[in-house]
């Protein structure tokens, strides 16, 4: 009897697994914003934030991939290639690109909340290009198309309605240059939520080309890795003809580490 409910608990813990990584997941997603958003308000360039974000992923990413798909990883091919560029142009550089811009013209928490949309527009992205049907009578796609209604419904009460700011990384020793995008977050609240948007867009795309890709190259790890390098090359190709200043550059032992570190492993 004892063995028997040791079995039944065993498999219930298996079972409650995914469910358990990916609540931790969303945890440490949130992370992602709250360092991000301090970095930038502690004088970091955002477009070298992205650089450094995702060379760390893409590091992190590396040793596992080498070692757990040396034996799986299948040959690059152009269209791969190619596709990996595209992917890379899509996550790293346009959405956070303009999911950060956003953030800095609203908050990180209104930025958490909004790209809570991404799965809806993946969904949506998904039937539009006949890779998702909807089978209206089953049970699966009716709560697809009531999590899409409520995710955008949420999206669009958050759009119209801001509440009091809630600085939790304060910092004395903020810049004046900063000082003046805290007033731009409130008189451009619909700027930033429209570069979220672009954001959340470019990252539902992201999902729909790597469904594809991946099919055609197997080794999630891998791909990963070369993903998060090519956006880190794009980035870097980007920031230096956006930002000429060699200081946006350095980093010390504050939240220009800090963020890009912790945002660079957990992102992927």
């Amino acid at each position: 009897m004892e063995v028997m409910c040791g079995a039944k608990v065993g498999n219930m813990v298996h079972k409650a697994k995914p469910y358990v990584l990916t609540v931790g997941l969303q945890f440490g997603m949130a992370g992602t914003y709250l360092f991000t958003m301090a970095s930038l308000n502690h004088g970091m360039s955002r477009l070298v934030f992205i650089v450094y974000r995702n060379a760390i992923a893409a590091l992190a990413l590396a040793p596992f991939a080498l070692i757990f798909e040396r034996k799986v990883r299948p040959k690059m091919t152009w269209t791969v290639f190619i596709q990996i560029l595209v992917l890379g142009f899509l996550e790293p550089v346009v959405d956070q690109g303009f999911t950060f811009l956003g953030m800095q013209y609203t908050s990180a928490s209104f930025a958490s909340a909004v790209m809570n949309a991404v799965p809806s527009v993946t969904f949506v992205l998904a039937v539009i290009f006949r890779l998702e049907h909807i089978k209206i009578r089953e049970l699966r796609s009716q709560a697809k198309v009531i999590g899409t209604l409520v995710t955008f419904a949420g999206a669009l009460l958050m759009t119209l309605y801001k509440g009091p700011q809630f600085d939790l990384f304060h910092h004395s020793n903020t810049t004046h240059q900063q000082g003046g995008s805290h007033t731009q977050n409130h008189s451009h609240w619909v700027a930033g939520t429209l570069f979220i948007c672009l954001g959340c867009l470019a990252w539902s795309s992201f999902y729909i080309l790597q469904s594809i890709t991946v099919k055609r190259y197997p080794a999630e790890l891998s791909l990963s890795s070369l993903i998060c390098l090519a956006g880190a090359l794009q980035s870097a190709v980007v920031a230096l003809i956006a930002d000429h200043n060699p200081r946006a550059w350095a980093i010390g032992f504050d939240y220009s580490l800090y963020g890009p570190l912790y945002t660079g492993c957990i992102y992927k």
